[in-house]
Formats: structure tokens, sequence, C-alpha cells
């Protein structure tokens, strides 16, 4: 997609949120990472009620600092529903920790839907802000079965944020060590870059296995209070996107896609 232009853009974008400037990203020397940023970008820290979000569809699990150790997901990398248009759009599934409530720090890892130039795109990418963020050289299709899970070592500060691809049987790590990082919040999330872009119709993505250990305590969603968050157009009452309610024990639940936004 012309990707190395549109991810700096859009990098350049998500650090200027975050008042952290390129020429401080450390980018991940991993050989399982490539060189480049990842496009996927932090959301906006929402209101004291998190809901409703101008860049998140899903659900959030809120604590008390350094409560979250591990947050853990599975789902199928959706395709692209419609025909890919001439005009850039995109969509990131992940699971997170920290970026609901902090405009500090946070802990992504995930899978794109993009269409750039007409065309689909689909990769894996991570980010741990203001450390480091990248793209994996893992090859993504559509419908590939994903797990991604982020687990923290209180003895090390050390993340470890992993994605399998249980279809292709392939798996990628990254080791990111992050000792401000507060673990305020874990996510499992339907993302949109900007409220400057268009959302990919992915039609709908179902998060299963989804599961947090929080002050040492492990569950699923249901298992903790947690907050539903349904992705609106920018100043607008218009729907992009929108999580149904928690099944199989709070472990599942679907995102639908509804409009693509700005």
């Amino acid at each position: 997609m012309g990707r190395t232009r549109h991810r700096l853009m859009v990098v350049t974008a998500t650090f200027a949120l975050l008042g952290v400037g390129l020429s401080g990203l450390a980018v991940a020397s991993s050989s399982a990472a490539t060189t480049s940023v990842a496009p996927m970008v932090p959301a906006a820290v929402f209101g004291t009620t998190h809901h409703p979000s101008f860049y998140w569809s899903g659900y959030v699990i809120t604590t008390t600092g350094g409560g979250v150790t591990d947050v853990q997901g599975s789902w199928h990398a959706p395709g692209v529903a419609a025909a890919c248009p001439s005009s850039a759009r995109n969509a990131g599934f992940f699971v997170g920790i920290d970026g609901a409530t902090s405009s500090t720090t946070l802990e992504e890892i995930g899978t794109a839907t993009n269409c750039q130039s007409g065309s689909p795109q689909y990769y894996a990418w991570y980010e741990v802000a203001p450390v480091r963020a990248g793209t994996f050289s893992l090859s993504i299709k559509a419908g590939d079965a994903i797990h991604a899970e982020i687990q923290f070592s209180k003895a090390s500060k050390l993340f470890t944020l992993s994605l399998k691809d249980t279809t292709s049987g392939k798996h990628v790590t990254q080791y990111v060590a992050d000792p401000g990082a507060l673990r305020v919040s874990a996510e499992w999330i339907t993302e949109i870059s900007s409220t400057s872009t268009r959302l990919t119709d992915f039609g709908s993505v179902t998060f299963t296995n989804a599961s947090a250990t929080i002050h040492g305590h492990s569950h699923s969603i249901s298992g903790f209070s947690n907050q539903a968050l349904t992705m609106l157009k920018a100043s607008t009452t218009t729907k992009m996107a929108v999580p149904s309610a928690l099944s199989n024990g709070g472990k599942t639940f679907k995102v639908t896609w509804k409009s693509a936004g700005p």
C-alpha cells in the first residue's frame, strides 16, 4: 500500500498524541520484527465512563496501578467484506494493556485489515508506547485463526508480546522492557487509527478465549468489572462498530462493522 509512506504518516500522528517524536522511537531489533513502525495507533484517552469511543469498539477492564500482568484472546483475522475503495481504510484487532486510561503508556499486539489503493492488506503488529512499535514478518491471510497474549514479569519488568497464527502454525514473540508501564487496564479491541481515517468494512470479528490476570486473579472478561465500548464517528452519534454482549462465560463477544465513519 505504499506502506512505508502511510506507516510513517500515521505513526507520526500517533506519537504526536503521546508527545513522543519519531526520533525518540526505538524500533525493535528482534529478527521476528521488521524495522518499520506499526500503523496502528493508541486510542484517545476516554472520558470517565469509557463510553463511547471515537477509536475503539470492544471491552475494557480498568483497575488500580500495577494490577494487570496478563491479557489474551483469539479471533479470526477478518477479511475485507466489500471491495476495497481507492481511498485508504484501516482496522486493527488486538489485545492490550494500559491504552484505555493512560495517555503515556500502552502495550498492544494484534492484526490489521487495511485497504490501500484499492487492495486489501493483512499483517501482524505490536506497540509498546512510548518505547517500541513494529510489524512482524509473519504472513497473515483473511480467515486465519489468531491467538495473542501479553504477559508482564514483575521480576524483570519485561513484557512478552506473542502472537500465533494457529492456521499456519507460525508464531512471533517480542520482548520489551518498560518499567514505567502503569498496567491499569486490559483491553480486547477493534480499532481505527484516527478520527480522520475511515474504518475498513470487515463485516464482523468474534473475540474468543478472552481472559486477563489482574492482581493475581485470572478470569474471563465477565469475571471483572468491565465496560463495553461502541465506536462512533467523531463528534456524532453515528455508530461505526458495535460490540455484542458477552457470552460463553464472558470469554466471547462479537464486534460488527456499521459504517466507515468520517
